[in-house]
């Protein structure tokens, strides 16, 4: 199976060795996106509403780049600064992705860049049905 890889200037550009996206057969893989301006590479947001939402817009941008939607994904991973962040994140998070939501798996750690409250990756599925 060969990989395509997936980029774009809407959504953030990568800060380290890795693609914003993958496309392998018919799965998107995103990589972990943080709340940052797609044109600065600055963290958006003090609050996890407002990077909440950056990275969900991030992670529209590079899936719309393979061709798929939030409606798509099957699968996230979600990494919080503090879980006690968990319910403000999640209520954000749930606007996004319509029914039935993706699964998840959140957790607590330290996130690689300062002032980063948040990280997501995702996996979408765009075969037939």
């Amino acid at each position: 199976m060969s990989k395509q890889q997936i980029t774009t200037q809407s959504g953030a550009s990568p800060i380290g060795a890795y693609s914003q996206g993958l496309r392998a057969g018919e799965f998107i893989f995103v990589s972990g996106q943080g709340p940052l301006d797609p044109h600065t590479g600055k963290v958006v947001g003090e609050t996890i509403e407002e990077q909440t939402t950056r990275v969900l817009e991030n992670i529209q941008a590079i899936l719309a780049a393979g061709g798929a939607t939030l409606a798509d994904v099957v699968k996230a991973n979600s990494y919080l600064s503090d879980i006690a962040l968990f319910e403000r994140y999640n209520k954000v998070y749930a606007s996004f992705f319509p029914n039935p939501k993706p699964t998840r798996t959140t957790v607590g750690c330290q996130l690689p860049l300062k002032g980063l409250l948040i990280e997501i990756e995702v996996i979408a599925y765009v075969g037939r049905e």
